[in-house]
């Protein structure tokens, strides 16, 4: 994982609400434990007809759909079945932040693991987002996981809830297992303390 940076992006709208995981990207190709190439499965049943040609009114076909890096979504997205593959298949494409009132809880687990941030905003601002698109589609807005902060193309900020271990691990870059390897010299030393206690107390 490379550490989350500050970025600024184009919208990519996409106003359904309960997306779930299946339809992020269906089941039949949850068999790969390798994540390259989920981008061309992104949203499969939705982006391709059953030729397997890309349908030109689906968002992700349109210059509007590309090299963008934020998902502006409905509500709760992310729910359904646990899938990994799900933000795996979004950060492939090129999404680094999704957009939403609400997220299904294992959705946003997998995505902080997976350096895919779930944004949480209050349903105002969702709407005036929305409204932002449709008005201004080269609109961009800033993301900024240090200090929780999407500010708007107007100067508007608005802050973001983020659990505290995983925006670190974000920040850093690692995962809970590289987030636990690099307080190994604490541990040590915590360690070499308790050993020497032990020993105090067994004299």
């Amino acid at each position: 994982m490379k550490p989350f940076t500050p970025f600024e992006s184009r919208l990519v709208p996409m106003p359904l609400d309960n997306i779930d995981t299946d339809q992020v990207i269906p089941a039949r190709f949850l068999k790969t434990t390798s994540k390259e190439g989920l981008d061309k499965q992104l949203f499969y049943d939705w982006r391709y007809d059953a030729q397997g040609n890309p349908k030109p009114d689906f968002i992700l076909n349109q210059p509007q759909g590309q090299n963008a890096e934020i998902l502006l979504a409905g509500d709760n997205f992310g729910c359904g079945s646990s899938r990994e593959h799900a933000p795996w298949a979004l950060t492939q494409f090129g999404f680094r932040a999704v957009i939403s009132t609400s997220f299904a809880d294992i959705f946003t687990q997998n995505s902080l693991k997976n350096s895919l941030l779930p944004l949480i905003v209050p349903a105002d601002v969702h709407a005036e987002l929305f409204a932002l698109v449709a008005n201004q589609p080269e609109a961009r807005v800033k993301v900024d996981l240090a200090s929780q902060t999407l500010t708007l193309p107007d100067g508007k900020i608005i802050e973001f809830p983020v659990d505290p271990f995983s925006k670190t691990c974000m920040l850093e870059g690692v995962d809970e297992l590289g987030w636990i390897l690099k307080q190994e010299p604490s541990i040590a030393e915590f360690e070499k303390q308790m050993v020497g206690t032990l020993n105090t107390l067994g004299a």
